[in-house]
């Protein structure tokens, strides 16, 4: 078994033994789909955005997500404070920038977000990644509107400014550190179909990253368990409502056998 792979599946363990709280302050379109992508795999969601609690909730987790999907500013608040929290207590940060590059406010919340929570990790399509890297770009409402391979220079670029590790997804997802780029061929095109599929990626992201402190493997290894299910699911849906359904049943049945056997070098 090569070194990738043994990696991967010794995170998938992990998570599976310790059942990382990953606490998350998303968007409310997709707060069901995450929690349950995040029970499939054998984490423990919590999906609380109170400013009266993040504090306390962000001290007992081990992984802070933040997606800007559904903006106002009371949840803005929480962000900062939860973010603040968690560089208090060395626990990792992953940033999805939901539709940056649409909005002045939304564009105007992500530096924010960028500046004071130094996010461990940051995801997003191909649009969102450029913009976040100050490129004249146009997205799309949440889709990427370029190939995740336009991005490759822009994410590294943003990977060392920030010094984090950015994750582009696409048809093949990018993973760099500013320095090493991975790549995930593993998914398929009927995930794209279903709302918050990437938002799902970056929770299992949090999920991995709380188990492994290597940050780069880390989000390469929940990239890869996200595309292998995603074709697994893909191949027995009949369209984006199926694919859902079956997207969770995967995750949850995914294992050592089923990676070595649809692992995409």
């Amino acid at each position: 078994m090569n070194a990738q792979l043994s990696s991967l599946i010794e995170d998938l363990d992990k998570v599976r033994q310790h059942s990382p709280l990953v606490h998350n302050i998303t968007n409310d379109v997709v707060m069901n789909n995450t929690a349950n992508a995040l029970l499939a795999i054998g984490a423990s969601p919590v999906m609380a955005h109170a400013i009266e609690e993040v504090e306390d909730m962000v001290s007992i987790a081990s992984a802070l997500v933040l997606n800007i999907g559904t903006l106002d500013s009371s949840k803005v608040k929480a962000m900062l404070l939860a973010a603040n929290k968690a560089k208090q207590l060395n626990t990792p940060i992953v940033f999805d920038p939901v539709g940056v590059g649409a909005t002045a406010y939304r564009n105007t919340v992500a530096e924010q977000i960028l500046q004071q929570c130094k996010p461990t990790i940051i995801r997003g399509n191909a649009s969102e990644i450029m913009a976040l890297a100050k490129v004249n770009t146009k997205t799309k409402g949440v889709d990427s509107t370029v190939s995740s391979d336009s991005a490759i220079d822009l994410a590294k670029q943003l990977a060392k400014s920030y010094a984090c590790v950015v994750v582009v997804s696409g048809e093949i997802d990018y993973i760099t550190d500013g320095k090493e780029i991975l790549e995930v061929k593993n998914g398929h095109t009927l995930m794209q179909r279903v709302t918050g599929m990437g938002c799902s990626a970056t929770a299992l992201i949090g999920a991995f990253v709380a188990v492994n402190n290597d940050v780069l493997k880390a989000a390469y290894n929940a990239m890869v368990v996200m595309g292998i299910a995603g074709e697994l699911a893909a191949a027995n849906a009949s369209g984006n409502g199926s694919m859902q359904v079956n997207f969770l049943d995967e995750l949850y049945k995914i294992d050592q056998a089923i990676i070595k056997m649809y692992f995409k070098a």
